[in-house]
């Protein structure tokens, strides 16, 4: 696993925010596993929906599925948002997990542009 420079530029990685349920499991060192939804997604970490908040500085591997395939990296638990969701930051993924994941980012943008560009060609009308 490659571990990731946080960027200390005011520039935000684009983000991917799923339309339907995309299960999430974090796997702790002791064995101990815990289901989630993943409710947003970037290259440098993202947004959790868990039964039960974890401790802040908490690591676990974080796996996924996207249509790209299985992503899998380190992920290290941030300070919750609400009683459900809890954001996390990745410390370290495999350089294939973040190419998958930067193209599923990608896609879904590009995807979203040629959406709101039809909309503006409509409008015109």
């Amino acid at each position: 696993m490659t571990p990731l420079l946080q960027p200390e530029s005011r520039w935000r990685p684009p983000r991917l925010t799923f339309a339907q349920t995309t299960p999430a499991v974090l796997r702790f060192q002791s064995g101990r596993r815990i289901r989630g939804k993943l409710q947003v997604i970037s290259v440098t970490g993202g947004l959790l929906s868990l039964p039960s908040l974890l401790d802040q500085g908490a690591r676990a591997k974080l796996m996924f599925l996207m249509e790209s395939g299985t992503v899998l990296g380190t992920a290290e638990m941030l300070l919750p948002v609400s009683t459900t969701l809890q954001p996390f930051r990745f410390v370290a993924i495999g350089k294939e997990d973040q190419t998958r994941l930067q193209n599923a980012i990608r896609s879904s943008a590009d995807e979203n542009r040629r959406d709101q560009q039809a909309i503006i060609r409509e409008r015109a009308w």
